[in-house]
């Protein structure tokens, strides 16, 4: 056994131990009974340890989105997401968290080839990380994968409607559902995933009524992203809620002016570096 403790006075990357359970994946399964939930699940994203330590507390869920491409390091799409990405930014947020269940997105490409590849690649995931639940995207398609995973110890989180790794195939980010045909695909992709075993399901970027719709149809809570007030929780990306970037999508409603209140703090420390204000006695050490 080791010795080593963590003073977590002084370290910033340690947070201090709360009393409280960690989420699990059955207990936000079991929010849903007979088809309703009552009291809405709360979801945002988180990437670092930090976000995860301010969040948690709030939020049921913490959701490590491979958005982080696009949040974090300015790629064009999350397609060029890659997994040891998804591993280094998972462990940050279980590390930063004590309450909320976290789920780690799991990036294109590393687990639509088989059943066994996706095994492999959550396996790892939850090695790395530390997390209780791994998220993927797809329906009808991807639902003998989902049973696979559940089958073998790996709680699933579905996603479908609006699916941002299929963005090629969508033609972009347009809201989904609009059409008859598409709503009844997006109605059995939702179905088909909740009966492979996913403990809940995300459905973004659809129309209302039929998120709606799709809550009432399957036993799995629905986390609605641009979705409905009547699905079962909703989650946004944090960084969009928090107004850091100037475009955010419709859905996306902004509780802070973040980026201006940074901008503003950034100003004023470089003004006062640049008149010698700053250090003051206060931040500098004297002769005892």
């Amino acid at each position: 056994m080791s010795t080593f403790t963590i003073d977590t006075s002084t370290s910033r990357a340690t947070p201090s131990p709360v009393p409280g359970k960690r989420m699990t994946a059955p207990s936000i399964r079991a929010r849903k009974i007979d088809g309703k939930t009552a009291e809405p699940i709360v979801l945002l994203t988180a990437y670092t340890m930090r976000m995860a330590q301010l969040l948690d507390a709030h939020c049921d869920m913490l959701i490590v989105g491979d958005s982080l491409g696009q949040v974090i390091y300015g790629l064009p799409s999350t397609i060029p997401v890659t997994v040891e990405m998804m591993c280094a930014h998972g462990a940050a947020v279980v590390r930063g968290s004590w309450h909320a269940l976290v789920v780690v997105d799991m990036p294109f490409g590393s687990y639509e080839g088989s059943p066994e590849q996706a095994f492999a690649t959550a396996s790892r995931m939850m090695k790395e990380t530390g997390c209780a639940a791994i998220k993927l995207e797809g329906g009808e398609a991807i639902a003998p994968t989902v049973a696979f995973l559940t089958q073998r110890g790996i709680p699933i989180m579905g996603h479908v409607g609006l699916t941002p790794q299929a963005v090629n195939v969508l033609g972009g980010y347009g809201a989904r559902g609009r059409s008859s045909e598409e709503a009844e695909k997006i109605l059995r992709d939702a179905r088909a995933i909740d009966e492979a075993g996913a403990f809940s399901i995300v459905v973004e970027g659809v129309i209302e009524g039929l998120a709606t719709e799709v809550t009432r149809a399957v036993g799995a809570p629905v986390i609605g992203i641009g979705g409905s007030a009547e699905c079962d929780g909703q989650v946004l990306v944090t960084e969009d809620m928090l107004g850091m970037f100037e475009r955010t999508p419709r859905f996306v409603k902004r509780y802070d002016d973040l980026a201006s209140r940074i901008s503003e703090a950034a100003a004023a420390y470089a003004s006062e570096v640049r008149d010698r204000s700053f250090p003051t006695a206060e931040q500098t050490y004297q002769p005892k």
